[in-house]
């Protein structure tokens, strides 16, 4: 539309919300359970599952043979006679069971309930599931067996109606194609289910459809359901109908909000497209096996007004250029800039099942999208398109299900990058890197907000900010060259990113902005490098100006939480979780392109292994956690090393982190840790990259290095694997203030004093350290050894991060220790020009080098100094030879020795001027030493035998190692701050309990339950219970039972945790004295609250409990169960509360 009004306004809806208690798997607290023997995991004989009555949860599984003989048949009826009464029990046959069970067994199955055990037979299909101590409740089949190919499947299915609501059993035996076969699954029954939510849902209606996003790694675990009228729910609750196949994890935990999305589809205006029932035509159809030729609502210039809200789009857009649900084409100014009283907007808008994007903002500035869901859509969703776009403002908006389209190389997954080839040049293939790029939000221009934001699940990304180097389509030549890899970021706070395919949050690359040709074969607008830069007004000549990413949420990324490269970039306030590397900070693998500039995250908190474990069906990898022995979705695979802040480029800085949970499971071959370094790293570690103020809670292994022995870092050995360095500024990582940890085997930087950290795989050391970027041309494919003066049997080998080709130029980068001295040697003829660079050397900082040349060589050495922006040489200085080693040692580094006998020219590399903030080089340029060497020998340049023993020199120390703080295991101060949460307005309850029995209350200690510093306690020999409203905070109950001296004090306290306490409850328990001698059946009662067994009762033991009252156990539940002697039992908790 042009030139006109469009104002479409439905009925106002909450858009989203977030749980605010997990939704399990099935409906049931730990979730669906499902076994199938034919996925390796079965075995000839009785399969047994104990299943908790309360849960539905799996307790256990063992399998007897007892075909085999009489031993597993006598463990068989010893396991089945130590299952506690009450616990469902499911029982089925593989292959044969019958040859060698004998009578104990047999009678322990008859007791259950078993009539069919007496007449089985060999190879007969059997199954059972019953109730121990209740036979009446047995129901089993059995098949005869006639042969393999023949003989049906026994199957039955029990429904138990317990606490958490009813669950089914099915349980199979059989045979199938000839092969025996036993399944057991344990599903939710009842089909409706009660979610609470965050916000005020009293706008949604029963019939309404509502989307629960993904909080596992997979996307595709987002769920439908439709709501169901529901009289019993409150304005923050909602029914829904349907199967729940996957856990939809609903908590703070950790103090990082972790809460899933639920978003609204249905609105009471729909725009739907006409579609057929199949692709059809030239739909790429090899592709799409559906009609993907939807409508679409396009908004041309010129308009009045155009105000959208509370409208539903489905089936909309097209794979064809600009033809998608609602799309701002060419719009200009379209807020007070452009005159418009009424600024431009798009609220509460439904979009899903779209066929190309969500929002298209297109040469369209100051446009307001808001509250708007995109959900199950082709291509990038919420979409900038020319690299112009500014001052568009994205507030609280949820993308979830972002699809691979056709449009753009960057729509495309890796078969269409490859299969799509019309507009490369000639026969060219393009390369996965060139597509590979789809992401939810698609921000081509840092000069716009993003506030309040959720990106829940992509092939690719989450949010992704791209830079155009110079503006394209329509929009050609309207902003100067390089001014969006140079515009400062807007405001970018409190996002999510969860559940993506690669990185959570991104800002790094852009797109190619020239046609294919036969130069750069590549399709225009394919993935292509580009460096983010910020700077006042786009000018690298004036000032740097940071930008700031606030309350970033990244979890359950697949590989990062968030990469970003560039200049000043600086995190504040976020927090990483269960992604595959937490956090990377780029700058560049040489001269950080924003010179002075970098990478920044403080008051953050990473955590490795967080309470969603995910749900095993939805799940690409399971496998066992680290932190607990608890099965877990875990990204890339079970032995992928989880790393939490990844040390890269630099210099980057982390200050005021909290790292948690954390550990290697060495016996899967996972090395996970808090801090590590990039795998498979050619390029360099800046040694002015600085941890300071980081706290540690559970982390088994604060930093590693990697080894070659270990899976993923394959050998290990490249260049920026060997120089691996981070400066321990307050030592609260390894326990020692101003140290340096650096890799196993780098004695380049190593000295007498350090302290080795084996489970690092690294040392802790002093000094002073620093860079040196050496350039080597004519050839450039050589291997570099650097060896120190004082370990010359330990040389570093370094071969450049470049491809090994004699033309060109190649870089080496070793770390180096300050006043030492050093000798390079080579693996053929020394190269004929070298540069080297003093980096990061503060004025005064020196260190000597010795550099091999074949005899007779003749040199021309300069002193320059290099402006790396603009880049020009502003100072060229001839050095002049000596006669002795000494004047070079005693000289200003402007002079050399080249001594014929050992083949070595002496340097003394020193720096003369002072660097300034984070700049590599000097504030006057990067000072550096050019060497041009005519030889007349082509022999190889290693002149180790000649240079040692002659300079060698034993090892010291220049600055002593620091003493050991113990402040390391409890750094007060350090760490972040605060909870990172998505709503200012959560509210906690902070408890203290303390539980004492006989010998605690004989040493003076008193049980008492502290609520936010209000105390509640009681006289009696017994229980005490707290009840307080989950949403509110409010104390409901306080009531005492005394199972020390009166019997009906059992059944009453059983009472009242079954029907007295409500739904939604937060339940503080503590004890006194003898709690245990009258306490039976509410000990059975308190599994109800979430109480794990065993649990010990004895005289005057110790017992304090968190506990929860509803549909779920939150992972806050806790219990501290101890003997009398080794209390006080004792708990300290802060929970947030649900409303």
């Amino acid at each position: 539309m042009a030139g006109g009004t469009l104002e479409i306004h439905g009925q106002h809806k909450l858009a989203w919300t977030q749980l605010t208690q997990t939704v399990p798997a099935g409906g049931l607290p730990k979730g669906t359970y499902s076994w199938d023997s034919a996925n390796g995991s079965g075995g000839r004989g009785i399969h047994v599952h104990v299943i908790d009555e309360i849960s539905g949860a799996v307790e256990d599984w063992q399998r007897f043979d007892t075909h085999l003989d009489e031993s597993h048949s006598r463990n068989l009826a010893s396991f089945i006679e130590q299952i506690p009464s009450g616990r469902v029990v499911a029982l089925q046959v593989e292959d044969s069971a019958v040859k060698n069970l004998e009578a104990t067994a047999m009678e322990k199955m008859r007791e259950l309930g078993s009539v069919e055990v007496d007449a089985l037979e060999f190879r007969d299909p059997w199954v059972f599931v019953g109730v121990k101590g209740d036979p009446s409740r047995a129901v089993e089949q059995r098949i005869p067996y006639f042969d393999k190919e023949t003989t049906r499947t026994a199957a039955i299915t029990a429904t138990f109606d317990a606490f958490f609501g009813s669950f089914d059993v099915t349980v199979t035996s059989g045979w199938l194609e000839g092969s025996e076969r036993c399944t057991i699954s344990v599903e939710g029954a009842g089909g409706e289910y009660v979610i609470n939510l965050k916000d005020d849902v009293s706008s949604w209606q029963p019939g309404d459809h509502i989307v629960l996003a993904s909080t596992d790694y997979n996307m595709e675990q987002a769920e439908e359901f439709q709501l169901l009228p529901c009289q019993e729910c409150s304005r923050h609750q909602v029914k829904i109908t349907g199967q729940i196949k996957y856990s939809h994890f609903g908590e703070i935990s950790d103090e990082v909000d972790l809460r899933g999305e639920v978003g609204l589809l249905t609105r009471n205006i729909k725009f739907q497209g006409e579609v057929e029932d199949s692709c059809y035509g030239d739909n790429f159809c090899q592709y799409f096996d559906y009609d993907t030729y939807g409508g679409h609502l396009k908004i041309l210039p010129g308009f009045k007004n155009v105000h959208l809200s509370g409208i539903e789009f489905t089936r909309m857009g097209q794979q064809v250029l600009g033809s998608y649900p609602v799309h701002f084409h060419m719009a200009g100014d379209v807020d007070e800039v452009g005159g418009y009283s009424r600024p431009t907007y798009v609220r509460e808008l439904s979009i899903h099942h779209c066929f190309s994007r969500c929002v298209t903002i297109h040469g369209t500035h100051g446009l307001l999208v808001q509250d708007t869901v995109g959900y199950d859509t082709l291509g990038h969703c919420f979409f900038l398109e020319d690299g112009v776009e500014q001052r568009n403002v994205l507030d609280h908006n949820l993308g979830l299900v972002t699809r691979a389209g056709t449009l753009l190389p960057t729509d495309r997954d890796d078969n269409m990058c490859r299969t799509m080839r019309d507009a490369v040049y000639g026969d060219y293939i393009p390369k996965n890197i060139e597509c590979r790029a789809i992401s939810t939000f698609w921000i081509a221009h840092p000069n716009n907000v993003l506030t309040n934001n959720a990106a829940a699940g992509s092939p690719h990304s989450g949010i992704w900010y791209i830079f155009h180097r110079e503006p394209t389509g329509p929009s050609a030549g309207t902003l100067p060259r390089y001014q969006a890899e140079r515009t400062p970021l807007g405001r970018c706070y409190n996002n999510r990113v969860h559940s993506n395919g690669i990185d959570g949050f991104k800002i790094d690359w852009g797109v190619k902005t020239t046609p294919a040709s036969a130069k750069s074969p590549q399709e225009f607008l394919s993935r292509s490098p580009a460096r983010y830069q910020p700077h006042q007004n786009a000018d690298l000549l004036q000032p740097r100006v940071p930008a700031i990413v606030e309350g970033l949420i990244a979890f359950k990324n697949w590989d990062g939480g968030a990469w970003i490269r560039g200049g000043d970039i600086w995190f504040d306030k976020c927090a990483f979780v269960d992604n595959g590397k937490g956090l990377t900070l780029a700058s560049e693998g040489h001269f950080p392109n924003d010179e002075g500039s970098s990478q920044q995250v403080w008051n953050s908190i990473f955590i490795g292994e967080s309470e969603n474990v995910g749900t095993a069906s939805g799940s690409s990898v399971w496998g066992m956690g680290g932190v607990k022995a608890v099965e877990r979705s875990l990204p890339q695979a079970t032995d992928f090393p989880l790393r939490g802040f990844e040390v890269y480029d630099g210099p980057v800085l982390a200050e005021s982190c909290t790292f948690k949970n954390f550990a290697a499971a060495t016996e899967y071959n996972r090395w996970s840790s808090a801090i590590a370094f990039k795998l498979k790293n050619n390029w360099q570690t800046a040694t002015k990259s600085n941890l300071t103020g980081i706290k540690y809670e559970n982390v088994q292994t604060r930093a590693f290095f990697g080894g070659k022995d270990l899976p993923w870092f394959q050998a290990n050995d490249k260049d920026g694997d060997k120089t691996s360095i981070f400066h321990d500024v307050d030592g609260s990582t390894s326990g020692y203030p101003d140290s340096y940890v650096v890799a196993q085997g780098n004695y380049l930087v190593r000295n007498p004093g350090c302290v080795e950290k084996a489970e690092w795989r690294g040392f802790v050391c002093s000094g002073n350290y620093a860079q040196l970027f050496i350039h080597a041309e004519q050839p450039a494919n050589l291997v570099m050894s650097m060896i120190r003066d004082e370990y010359p049997d330990q040389p570093l080998t370094l071969q450049g991060p470049r491809s090994q080709r004699a033309s060109g130029k190649q870089k080496y980068q070793p770390a180096v220790m300050l006043e030492k001295s050093y000798t390079i040697h080579w693996d053929g003829r020394a190269p004929a020009q070298i540069i080297i660079y003093p980096i990061n050397f503060d004025s005064g900082d020196w260190l000597r080098l010795g550099l091999c040349y074949p005899p007779g060589t003749i040199f021309r050495v300069t002193y320059q100094l290099e402006k790396r922006e603009p880049y020009a040489i502003v100072h060229d200085e001839e050095i002049n030879p000596v006669s002795s080693l000494a004047a070079v040692e005693g000289g200003d580094g402007k002079m050399f020795y080249f001594e014929e006998s050992t083949g070595l020219l002496f340097l003394k590399v020193r720096a003369h001027y002072d660097r300034e903030g984070h700049n590599y080089c000097s504030y006057v340029g990067c000072e550096r030493i050019v060497i041009s060497a005519t030889m007349t020998s082509d022999a190889v340049s290693d002149c180790t035998a000649a240079a040692y023993p002659k300079y060698s020199l034993t090892p010291t120390e220049t600055v002593p190692m620091p003493s050991f703080l113990s402040m390391v295991n409890d750094c007060t101060g350090c760490g972040a701050p605060e909870p990172i949460v998505s709503d200012d307005n959560v509210k906690y309850l902070e408890v203290t309990i303390l539980s004492t029995g006989k010998e605690e209350m004989s040493l003076g200690h008193r049980p008492f339950i502290e609520i936010d510093g209000v105390r509640f306690d009681d006289r009696s020999r017994g229980f005490l219970m707290v009840v307080v409203d989950a949403l509110t905070g409010v104390v409901t109950h306080q009531v005492a039972f005394n199972t020390n001296s009166q019997p009906d004090a059992d059944a009453a306290m059983a009472n009242f945790t079954r029907n007295d306490i409500p739904q939604n409850s937060i339940v503080l328990i503590t004890t006194r004295f003898n709690w245990s001698r009258y306490a039976q059946e509410c000990i059975i009662a308190l599994k109800e609250i979430g109480v794990q067994e065993p649990l010990h009762a004895d005289f005057g033991d110790n017992f304090a409990m968190v506990g929860f009252k509803g549909t779920v156990w939150p992972s806050w539940i806790q219990q501290v169960n101890l003997p009398s002697g080794q209390g006080p039992a004792q708990i300290y908790n802060k929970i947030p509360l649900m409303g």
